[in-house]
């Protein structure tokens, strides 16, 4: 064999396919088909070897998202060097959306995707891969993961997440003012292209701002924005993707920017003169008129303070700065009267209270105005020379004394004359008067100190001219005290002496009281207004005295009570005394001197009486008791009457207990049901109109059929109301009454009779039959006896 052929059979020895050497190709596109790689090596035979490298490929297959073709778009084509071309492998893939998103050809390789892919739902998709025998069922090569990674492409545009923003920046900010940051944001792969570069830019407000293309950052364009002329500014930013490049995606916001205020405007007053009027009678306090400042600022920037900083009025009028509404109220500060002066001129300043150092080159901030108010004339009441008056009294002054005198006149330029009088509700005695020209108070009634100490008066000045114009001053009158009382006993005493008592004793300690109160205080002085043999007074000087005894020894058998006359004096001008009397009893004692006896009755008395009038008084008591008992036992039995006079006579049976009743109408007295229902007695009522002395329980009797005779009826009745106590004497009306039911007779009872009982004629008995014949036997033979007798 020549050379030449050895080679041409080792070329293609090696293009054959070799079963121990197999490799799984993943493609893509053609052109980018993985390469294998060929190693050459020299064999001891001194022939060349080839070798080819086998592995898997981690490869990555790229897919364009948002296909719009109408054919499934094509992934790329998987390989395996075992595949011949015969159909015998088979294809699998699994992983993220196998069967569904993305599929594959069995017996080629080939991948597609079924849908349009979207990148910002899902960047990328992982796989596995494995070729198989359609045969044997088994891998040909082991199984292999690969990714398909999504191709961004600029679907999306770049959104804010506020449609409107709001914004604030201080007026007369300087140029570059951030004012605030605005950021959109892009769902396109910002590692992809321009897709997600997002540039910014203003559409609207300029040139009053400027926008950041890179960051979104608002500033302030212009200098000296002025918020009093405009406040409200409103921006559109846009955003713009591939890095704001024609053809790229936008999306745009707005912008509410407001110049927030700073006190750059001083306050300042409309006019440069105020006028205001005030009466002279408005009292202290009174509001005359307000002031106001105008400032273009808001809020506390716009709050002034107002005050009085000049002029002739300073010490008459106060000036008070209202919160809420930025005035100043001028008020009265003293009273006004026209007839002193009639115009005041005030210098009123206002000034900002928070101000700004950035903006004192503006000037200051405060102004000033000249306020002139002019005082009015009106009639006024009459004014008192006084706001009070004191006068002091003694008690002892004759009436119509004079005690002081009001002074009051009329402000007014007229000066009318002025009438004075007592307003009475104040002196409801009439103690006090008043002269109605001149104001003089006097007396009218006597004074007393220890009645009323103090009197407080009201006086009413009135002009003649015009009297409904009053004015009214308090009074007040002390009484002072005179020495017109004189002292007497504090207290009632109960004195009593010992009969066994000893000369000096003290039997009792007095003091006394005054009503008087002189000004060195009260002092009393104690004697006898004679001399007594029996007891004495001893002065303590502390307005205090005692009571002895003088001798030894009393007696309740010769006297049993002494008066004894005490003299009390005070010390004050005029002197004052009395003479109070002290009854002083005549008592046993026992050895310590307390009392134990002061009658002098009980010695009388005899020690005991004699047996015989004992007995008699007994025997007396005895007979007395027996006459009362035998009294009441008589009373007692003439109360009981029977309830039946005559056995033959039963109806009196109906009026025996002589108690009448109020006809149909007394609902009291008895149950009318019961006289038409003989069922409803077998529970027993008792009479609601009279109280029962003694309280049965009631007996139920069986109640009588119908067809019972009424003879047997009634006599049953009868029998059981004469054992029964508990039974009242109107329930035999009730008990017999009754009739029976279908009976042809009619009511028995005489109390509906219109005839007195002389005049009933019982004939008729007769005529209803046997049942009736005893009835017609018992009363028409009681006429018989009566026209017989």
């Amino acid at each position: 064999m020549t050379v030449r052929q050895v080679l041409l059979l080792l070329l293609l020895w090696m293009w054959l396919p070799h079963p121990c050497c197999t490799e799984m190709l993943f493609r893509r596109t053609p052109d980018l088909r993985p390469k294998s790689f060929v190693g050459r090596a020299s064999g001891s035979d001194g022939k060349a070897l080839h070798r080819q490298k086998r592995g898997w490929m981690w490869n990555q297959f790229f897919l364009l998202e948002e296909y719009t073709g109408s054919d499934y778009q094509y992934v790329g084509k998987l390989h395996s060097d075992q595949d011949k071309g015969d159909g015998s492998l088979k294809y699998i893939l699994s992983g993220d959306g196998a069967g569904t998103l993305f599929i594959i050809d069995e017996k080629t390789g080939d991948i597609h995707a079924t849908r349009r892919i979207d990148r910002e739902e899902k960047a990328f998709y992982t796989l596995r891969a494995q070729a198989i025998n359609r045969r044997t069922l088994r891998p040909v090569e082991p199984e292999s993961e690969f990714v398909i990674k999504i191709h961004d492409i600029n679907d999306n545009e770049p959104t804010f997440p506020e449609e409107i923003y709001t914004a604030s920046v201080p007026e007369m900010s300087v140029v570059g003012t951030s004012v605030v940051q605005v950021t959109a944001t892009d769902a396109d792969d910002p590692s992809y292209g321009n897709s997600a570069r997002i540039i910014y830019s203003i559409l609207q407000g300029q040139p009053y701002f400027s926008v950041e293309p890179e960051t979104g950052i608002i500033r302030t364009a212009l200098p000296n924005m002025n918020r009093e002329n405009r406040e409200q500014y409103q921006v559109v930013i846009q955003a713009k993707d591939m890095g704001g490049q024609m053809g790229g995606l936008s999306g745009t916001t707005t912008v509410n920017i407001t110049l927030t205020d700073v006190n750059d405007n001083p306050p300042r007053f409309p006019q440069n003169t105020i006028h205001l009027r005030i009466p002279e009678s408005s009292p202290v306090g009174t509001a005359i008129g307000s002031v106001k400042a105008t400032d273009a600022d808001t809020g506390k920037n716009a709050e002034v303070e107002y005050r009085i900083i000049d002029g002739d009025g300073t010490d008459m009028f106060d000036i008070v700065t209202q919160k809420d509404t930025q005035e100043g109220i001028i008020t009265v500060r003293k009273p006004l009267d026209y007839e002193t002066r009639r115009l005041y001129t005030l210098k009123v300043e206002a000034e900002n209270t928070h101000v700004d150092p950035r903006f004192y080159y503006l000037g200051p901030f405060k102004d000033t105005t000249i306020v002139k108010i002019s005082v009015e004339d009106v009639d006024e009441p009459p004014v008192f020379s006084r706001s009070s008056y004191l006068f002091e009294v003694h008690e002892d002054i004759e009436l119509g004394t004079i005690i002081g005198t009001v002074m009051a006149r009329d402000p007014d330029s007229a000066s009318s004359p002025i009438r004075f009088s007592l307003d009475r509700h104040t002196d409801l005695d009439r103690i006090f008067n008043i002269h109605s020209g001149n104001g003089s108070i006097y007396t009218s009634k006597p004074l007393d100190r220890e009645i009323s100490q103090w009197h407080n008066l009201s006086v009413i000045a009135a002009e003649i001219n015009n009297p409904k114009d009053t004015t009214r001053v308090p009074v007040y009158v002390r009484i002072l005290d005179v020495n017109d009382n004189a002292p007497q006993f504090a207290v009632f005493y109960d004195t009593f002496v010992c009969e066994n008592a000893r000369a000096g004793q003290l039997i009792q300690t007095i003091s006394a009281v005054d009503r008087d109160d002189p000004l060195g205080g009260q002092k009393f002085f104690f004697s006898l207004a004679a001399v007594n043999p029996n007891f004495t007074v001893q002065d303590n000087e502390d307005n205090t005295a005692r009571i002895l005894t003088r001798r030894n020894g009393f007696s309740r058998h010769e006297i049993s009570t002494y008066l004894l006359p005490v003299v009390i004096s005070d010390n004050d001008y005029p002197i004052q005394s009395s003479t109070g009397t002290l009854t002083i009893r005549v008592c046993a004692c026992d050895s310590r001197g307390n009392m134990q006896s002061c009658s002098a009755e009980a010695l009388l008395l005899p020690a005991g009486l004699s047996t015989g009038a004992l007995i008699a008084i007994l025997l007396c008591i005895l007979i007395l008791l027996v006459i009362v008992v035998l009294f009441a036992a008589l009373k007692r039995q003439r109360k009981k009457e029977p309830l039946i006079l005559s056995k033959e006579d039963i109806r009196d049976n109906i009026v025996s207990y002589n108690d009448e009743g109020g006809g149909e109408e007394d609902t009291q007295a008895f149950d009318i049901g019961t006289l038409r229902n003989p069922a409803a007695i077998e529970d027993k009522k008792l009479r609601r109109d009279i109280i029962p002395e003694t309280l049965f329980v009631p007996r139920r009797t069986p109640s009588a059929p119908d067809n019972t005779d009424v003879r047997d009826f009634i006599n049953q009745r009868l029998k059981e109301h004469d054992t029964d106590p508990s039974a009242p004497p109107y329930d035999s009306l009730a008990t017999y009454a009754y009739e029976g039911n279908d009976s042809i007779a009619e009511s028995l009872s005489s109390l509906e009779s219109g005839t007195t009982e002389g005049d009933q004629n019982y004939d008729y008995l007769r005529e209803w039959g046997p049942r009736f014949n005893k009835l017609a036997e018992m009363y028409g033979g009681g006429e018989s006896d009566k026209d017989a007798s």
